[in-house]
């Protein structure tokens, strides 16, 4: 019996690999953004939320805020439409729902209480093999 795929791939700095043309598109934005630890989690064939997410922080409540801003024009100028939004008027958590692709915004200490990485990571003690 071959490896058993048990959770999604989750790559960070130049180990990013996108699949997608809107994947790419929101990766190098937000690295022209100057944002800091993007981690890209694909999904595809493992939830039916989205095929990936993107995480990454910005230094303050401005940044993280600006940033929304600038990937929202982005993806209405480049034919994506209107991506759905949560967590703007705070900006210390914002949801980008791009339907394909969710990317969550984070000051550095939002980021750290919820560990979004570690509720998707292979080593989470809620994931398991379940029995057939």
């Amino acid at each position: 019996m071959g490896p058993t795929n048990l959770g999604p791939t989750i790559t960070s700095g130049a180990d990013m690999a996108p699949r997608t043309p809107l994947e790419t598109l929101l990766l190098d934005r937000l690295d022209d953004e100057k944002a800091q630890d993007i981690v890209f989690i694909d999904l595809a064939g493992q939830s039916s939320v989205a095929d990936g997410l993107i995480i990454a922080s910005g230094r303050s409540q401005r940044h993280v805020g600006a940033m929304a801003d600038h990937l929202l024009r982005t993806l209405k100028d480049q034919g994506y439409g209107r991506a759905r939004v949560e967590g703007l008027p705070g900006c210390d958590w914002v949801l980008i729902d791009v339907g394909d692709v969710i990317v969550h915004l984070f000051r550095p200490e939002v980021r750290g209480f919820y560990n979004i990485e570690k509720i998707w990571s292979v080593d989470s003690g809620h994931r398991g093999v379940s029995a057939h």
